[in-house]
């Protein structure tokens, strides 16, 4: 009787723990089937998830200095997105606590205008615009040559305030350019501030602007006969155009080249490196420091397309490629440069499509010298600063006194030259 009762006791246990475990497995399969399921995003929720996983791999800072990046994605995700208008705007805010100006999102007309920039003609008033770290205010950095905005004697240094009566702040850098552009013929309504604190008020005629990146003529002077090579901007035919224009000088004999990157805003990164490749031997050519600290050094190829004397023209509106190209050749001791310290923009950003044509733009290094000179902080400061002008770069009919005193450098290097081989035939 006892052993009979042990074992109803025994199964009594066992049954209450089959039980148990049996009423749990019920009451997990209720719940999961009674769980609200799990919804796939919306094209519009998904364009917020994709921006914010660009920007969470490839920002330069992967702190986010300070700013709860995740939780951004989340807070956005928390509110209604029934729209692509509140998309973009979710993407903007999700954006704005970096505080970053260069890495922001462009709407599709905005990202047109920005891939545009790079193409052989616009139709606008030629403006090449940017924007200081750590500032909102959208400034002028050159106009191009022969464009409705030089007509106007717009100064590097001005900051346009309204475009076609909307302010700039509600605007932003991109949505100033492509409100600058438009048809030829038509006309746009600018304010501005001009570098002496002047306000103007402008109305700009459109038309298609040539951007002509490259342009090369010989020089006499002396006795000497000297190339001039005038970039205006890196765009991708760029390289080439350098290449053709390098062979045509020296087939004319030149003893010395003027690089002129006056009012060169930079443009394609790549194909100011290219440049840098033709005038650089085995030399390097810029430092890359990426997101992890990271430091990575690009070096010119063996060989070159011109290794005489040279001379580096730039001002205030040299910026971006055209700085680390100026900063190259300066530290590499490859060439003099005279003018004007630069603009200081050393941050590379990377430009990410969207699948609806809008697209980002990312911070996602920093460029330094060779020697490791940051060129965001300072720029490059020319080893001869030459006297600020109203016009640092003249057309090619008016005179320029810049191009007389990188003439003048050339033929002083001329000279060294002359008597260190002087020097060396005699030992």
């Amino acid at each position: 009787m006892g052993r009979h009762r042990a074992k109803i006791d025994w199964w009594a246990q066992g049954g209450v723990r089959k039980f148990r475990i049996c009423l749990f497995i019920v009451i997990l399969v209720g719940f999961l089937m009674g769980a609200p399921a799990v919804h796939a995003l919306s094209e519009d929720q998904q364009l917020v998830v994709d921006a914010w996983s660009f920007v969470n791999q490839s920002y330069v800072d992967p702190t986010f200095e300070g700013v709860p990046w995740r939780r951004l994605r989340q807070k956005a995700l928390e509110q209604p997105i029934p729209s692509r208008e509140r998309a973009y705007r979710a993407i903007e805010t999700m954006l704005e606590p970096l505080g970053d100006p260069f890495t922001r999102f462009l709407r599709p007309e905005q990202f047109k205008a920005l891939t545009d920039s790079t193409a052989g003609s616009i139709s606008g008033v030629g403006l090449q615009l940017g924007i200081n770290e750590g500032e909102t205010a959208v400034q002028v950095i050159s106009s191009l040559e022969g464009s409705p905005a030089a007509v106007a004697e717009i100064q590097p240094g001005s900051v346009i305030l309204v475009v076609e009566g909307n302010s700039v702040e509600d605007l932003g850098l991109e949505g100033v350019a492509a409100a600058l552009r438009g048809p030829s013929g038509t006309v746009v309504e600018v304010e501005l501030v001009g570098p002496d604190g002047d306000r103007q008020f402008l109305s700009l005629e459109r038309r298609t602007v040539d951007l002509r990146p490259v342009r090369s003529r010989r020089l006499r002077e002396d006795g000497h006969t000297y190339g001039l090579l005038r970039i205006r901007q890196f765009t991708t035919t760029v390289p080439d155009l350098v290449s053709a224009a390098l062979a045509e000088l020296q087939n004319k004999c030149i003893e010395g080249l003027v690089l002129d990157l006056r009012n060169n805003p930079g443009g394609l990164v790549g194909s100011g490196l290219q440049v840098g490749h033709s005038l650089l031997d085995d030399q390097p050519l810029v430092r890359i420091r990426d997101r992890n600290g990271i430091v990575d050094t690009i070096t010119a190829d063996v060989g070159t397309l011109y290794d005489g004397p040279m001379v580096v023209l730039v001002n205030s509106g040299t910026a971006s490629a055209s700085e680390i190209l100026a900063g190259a050749l300066q530290d590499d001791g490859r060439a003099e440069v005279l003018g004007r310290p630069t603009f200081g923009k050393g941050l590379i950003q990377t430009l990410i499509p969207l699948n609806d044509g809008s697209g980002l733009a990312v911070t996602v290094a920093r460029y330094v010298t060779p020697t490791g000179r940051d060129i965001q902080s300072t720029g490059i400061i020319p080893d001869q600063v030459l006297a600020a002008s109203r016009r640092e770069a003249p057309e090619e009919d008016d005179q320029d006194p810049w191009l007389e005193r990188a003439m003048v450098a050339l033929q002083n290097q001329l000279h060294r030259h002359e008597k260190h081989i002087e020097r060396t035939a005699m030992t």
